[in-house]
């Protein structure tokens, strides 16, 4: 089946209508406004500290862009998203509302049965496995790819580890999107390269320790079930390798895993290099919002929301580093914060959204600092710190050119007590 031609959604008209529609969806004119004024909001008792860097990147803003622009060039055609855009429930529900439907990350035969010619399939900003996209293309579907450019430099690196007889560490989550993309393009062009994936230092320490002494190559297979390469003989397929890693991982531990298995590749080898290779593949997003909020930590608040989806890697990332310092709370969005006493949270090591009491005092002033991953819109945080001052028994903020005195006329700032 022929290719469908080529359709270029980037127009002035339709980005002009698309820019139009994204502002109305996910702009906050309070954000804004407080970035202006150096990220510090003050009323009344409460101050909010929104860190330097947070919510959309640049890949973002472009994935849904895309998105937005399919739905208006192809309307009346039936639209397909693999999998969702982003990892944020209140985006992806938006995609919804625009008539986009939904398939399943893993898209089988099945599931792709019904697909031809007549209908687009979007592919979200993770990037898909190649052989989902492959097939596909063979339905002679349209594609719309808004894979995000620091995701393909990481398959760019792993093709040429296969090419060169190099297997790809990959220091990912197994199941991510992402890292099954990646993995996918770990095996080359010729499908005969190798991967194997670890999760963090405590994985990589048994690599590490089998690079340095060997071991059992089936016990290694059984600890890394689901997580290799067809085919992965740890015996012959560990002698030479090169670090990759999921865009969204915490550079820390990257660097931390990639020295690690560095030494213990020396230390196999006797002091010799040409084993063993890495590339910095962190993107530079994840990496900013990631500073920011050590900075904002450097003087910490009383406590630290992070905003977003709650299997948005970046985001998690930013709990993990606020945890260690201040009081974090790892909330979706504004519904969240069902009151002062109570809150509806994500907890990372459980895995599970809990509800916990007590978070918030109402009866001393309290610095509250924000955050939010590179998949959370600035409406969502905007809402997030209206319910606060609510919640605080503040009175909403002013709008730009009002002042504290004359802003109590104006209720529009109320949206999440209407």
């Amino acid at each position: 089946m022929s290719a469908p031609a080529r359709v270029n959604l980037r127009t002035p008209e339709v980005m002009a209508h698309v820019q139009a529609q994204v502002e109305h969806h996910y702009q906050s004119p309070l954000v804004d406004s407080i970035k202006e004024a150096g990220g510090t909001l003050t009323v009344g008792r409460t101050t909010i500290r929104l860190a330097r860097e947070f919510g959309f990147c640049y890949g973002v803003e472009r994935a849904i862009d895309l998105a937005y622009a399919a739905a208006k060039v192809f309307s009346g055609r039936r639209i397909f998203l693999l999998g969702e855009i982003i990892h944020n429930p209140d985006v992806n529900a938006q995609m919804r509302e625009l008539g986009i439907r939904y398939l399943a990350v893993h898209s089988s035969d099945a599931d792709l049965e019904g697909l031809g010619p007549d209908d687009v399939v979007v592919i979200p900003a993770f990037g898909a496995e190649v052989q989902v996209v492959e097939a596909i293309k063979a339905r002679g579907c349209s594609l719309v790819d808004t894979t995000c450019g620091d995701v393909m430099s990481v398959w760019k690196r792993v093709r040429q580890n296969a090419s060169e007889g190099v297997t790809s560490i990959i220091h990912g989550k197994a199941t991510h999107e992402e890292t099954q993309a990646t993995a996918s393009r770990a095996l080359g062009t010729a499908g005969n390269g190798h991967f194997l994936v670890v999760l963090d230092l405590r994985e990589a320490e048994i690599v590490a320790d089998f690079l340095r002494c060997g071991g059992d190559p089936r016990a290694f297979l059984e600890t890394f079930r689901g997580k290799t390469s067809a085919g992965f003989d740890p015996l012959r397929h560990l002698q030479r390798i090169g670090v990759a890693n999921q865009t969204t991982m915490l550079r820390s531990e990257t660097e931390a895993i990639q020295q690690l298995l560095r030494n213990a590749v020396l230390q196999r080898d006797g002091g010799e290099n040409g084993h063993f290779r890495f590339f910095d593949t962190i993107c530079g997003a994840t990496q900013d919002r990631q500073d920011a909020l050590f900075n904002l930590l450097e003087s910490p608040p009383d406590l630290l929301l992070v905003v977003g989806g709650y299997n948005s890697s970046n985001t998690t990332h930013l709990v993990e580093i606020g945890s260690s310092v201040v009081s974090t709370w790892f909330i979706r969005n504004a519904t969240c914060l069902l009151s002062a006493q109570e809150i509806l949270h994500y907890d990372i090591h459980s895995k599970s959204e809990i509800a916990s009491s007590g978070w918030l005092r109402r009866d001393i002033p309290l610095s509250i600092g924000i955050t939010a991953g590179a998949s959370c819109p600035n409406n969502l945080i905007e809402e997030t710190i209206l319910r606060i001052l609510e919640l605080r028994g503040e009175p909403p903020p002013p709008k730009r050119g009002e002042t504290l005195d004359t802003q109590e006329k104006d209720v529009a700032w109320r949206r999440l007590t209407k």
